[in-house]
């Protein structure tokens, strides 16, 4: 039986009759939100743990369940590879904490060597990303935010049936074709009535080193077009530059205030939308 008293959308559903989600009464999560794109080697995990990040510096509780389970990034992401998570009942499992105080979890947390495959079928991976829910020992949080393969397969069904999702964050970059294939899982979360909270696009521009001026790679007018059919607010938009390369795979703390500024936008137009 469902557990309304501990999900974190309870008197906020449109499913109390036919709910089946399963909520550790040891946890209580306020926000639980999806992030999602339609292709892969946007960005997706990268621009996950940076709004992390953010929300830990701003003094919320957060958590990032990585739901990658074939191709788990988060890990090395948050600088936490080399840790393994524990169970002391055989049960409840217990995150890995990052140096921010972020508690993750990841496949990759319960193998012995990372680069060894996890060869799962479509079902096997959908009870893992409940179990990564119902079994962690997440306790109180403000934000968990869902790391989400890409595409519109199993898991993004299983995360947006299964979860009690508050929302969804796609991510895209400045390109016509995969603006049509984050489309794809726009129509999905809109089909299943999940809350799109907007766009975050990333590799939105380069800055001239020299004259700190903008260079869009891309057409703008694709992404404004592209936000205006799908009916969606832009988030924030992300630079392509080493900054972000070193902050997400080497673990530098140092913020340039340009990307700072981008970031508390971003959380800031997220939580209006709570």
């Amino acid at each position: 039986m469902a557990n309304c008293n501990s999900c974190p959308s309870k008197n906020n559903c449109n499913k109390q009759d036919t709910c089946t989600i399963e909520n550790n009464p040891n946890n209580k999560i306020k926000n639980i939100i999806g992030v999602m794109s339609g292709k892969g080697g946007v960005g997706k995990s990268t621009i996950t743990s940076l709004i992390a990040k953010k929300l830990s510096k701003e003094g919320y509780k957060v958590g990032i369940l990585d739901a990658d389970i074939t191709g788990p990034s988060i890990p090395r992401l948050m600088g936490v590879q080399h840790e393994r998570a524990f169970s002391n009942n055989g049960k409840d499992i217990y995150p890995i904490i990052t140096k921010e105080n972020i508690k993750t979890m990841s496949v990759n947390f319960m193998v012995n060597d990372e680069s060894q495959p996890v060869v799962f079928k479509g079902p096997l991976v959908s009870n893992t990303i409940k179990q990564f829910y119902k079994d962690v020992i997440w306790e109180e949080l403000d934000y968990l935010l869902i790391d989400m393969p890409p595409g519109t397969g199993d898991v993004a069904l299983t995360v947006m049936q299964s979860l009690p999702l508050t929302g969804m964050i796609m991510v895209s970059v400045p390109q016509d074709m995969i603006s049509m294939i984050v489309a794809k899982g726009v129509n999905m979360a809109n089909t299943l009535n999940i809350n799109i909270l907007g766009v975050v696009e990333n590799m939105s521009y380069i800055e001239c080193p020299d004259c700190n001026k903008k260079i869009k790679l891309f057409d703008g007018e694709e992404t404004e077009t592209f936000l205006e059919e799908m009916n969606l607010d832009l988030l924030g938009e992300l630079p392509m530059t080493r900054e972000i390369v070193e902050i997400t795979h080497k673990g530098s703390e140092e913020i340039s205030e340009e990307l700072e500024n981008i970031l508390s936008n971003i959380v800031e137009k997220i939580n209006k939308k709570l």
